[in-house]
Order: structure tokens, then sequence, then C-alpha cells
């Protein structure tokens, strides 16, 4: 299962990749937003982002305006690491070399079929282990850390 969110920057691109995972054959949950209205997007990202947190969903796609904020939200979650990408590469790394569980996606600065693209990208991607292990490690003890008051 994969959960998908937006606002309404991102609703578009956000309605393509859903498309594009359907097509797929993947299973999707979509958190919102489901029109163009203005709404805020710290509350889309927690959503999607409190659902991987949790387990509820293994991965999730976020997509605002520029991806910015709904990266810096979903990265307040344990175990949440989004990665804001702007082109494959970037998409590909996400998962090799960080394990990204969540996809952010800026919806005024993507086009939908590089968008889709990435998407793709990351879901065919498998991440590498080895040496970033190590560093993923040393993410989750400052996560541990923070919520334990050390800083």
């Amino acid at each position: 299962m994969i959960a998908v969110g937006s606002d309404h920057g991102g609703l578009e691109l956000k309605d393509a990749i859903q498309a594009a995972l359907a097509a797929r054959g993947l299973d999707v949950d979509d958190y919102g937003t489901d029109n163009g209205d203005s709404v805020d997007y710290p509350d889309f990202a927690e959503k999607v982002a409190a659902a991987v947190s949790r387990g509820d969903v293994e991965l999730g796609i976020l997509v605002c305006g520029t991806g910015i904020g709904m990266s810096i939200v979903a990265n307040k979650f344990p175990g949440v690491r989004a990665a804001l990408a702007t082109d494959e590469f970037m998409a590909q790394m996400a998962k090799e070399h960080n394990n990204a569980n969540v996809l952010v996606l800026g919806g005024r600065v993507l086009a939908k079929d590089l968008a889709v693209k990435m998407v793709n990208v990351w879901l065919d991607s498998t991440y590498e282990a080895g040496r970033h292990q190590r560093r993923l490690d040393k993410i989750s003890r400052l996560e541990k850390d923070v919520r334990a008051g050390k800083f």
C-alpha cells in the first residue's frame, strides 16, 4: 500500500501519479486533498507521514507546490525518511542510498511525465544497504536522542 497526499498546489500531479500507480497494479490510499481549494500542506503531510511512521503503509508520496514544505513536515515523524527529488537520479539515490520511504515532489516545478518517471524509478530502485546502513543507523540514533531530550 502506498499513501499519497497533496495540497492544492500538488493536486494535479498527485492525481497523475495516483493513476500511474494504479496502472502498475499498486494499491493506493489517497489522503487528500481532493479539490483545488487552498489548504495547508502540513495537514496532508502529517496524514501520510504518520501512516508511514506507524507502519500502516510501507511507502508514501507527497506533493505540494515545490515539495519543500511537505518534506519538512514529513521528516518530523520517527522512522520517516522523506526525500525531495527534482529529477530521476535524485529519486533513484533517495531509495538506493537513503532508503527513502516517502518521496516528495513539487507540483509546480515538475512536468507530469517526468514526475511519473521519477516515481517509477524510485519504486524500481533497491536500497543498497552496506555503507549506507551505517548512515541510516546514525539518523535513527539522532531521532532517539532528540525524542529523549538530549539536545
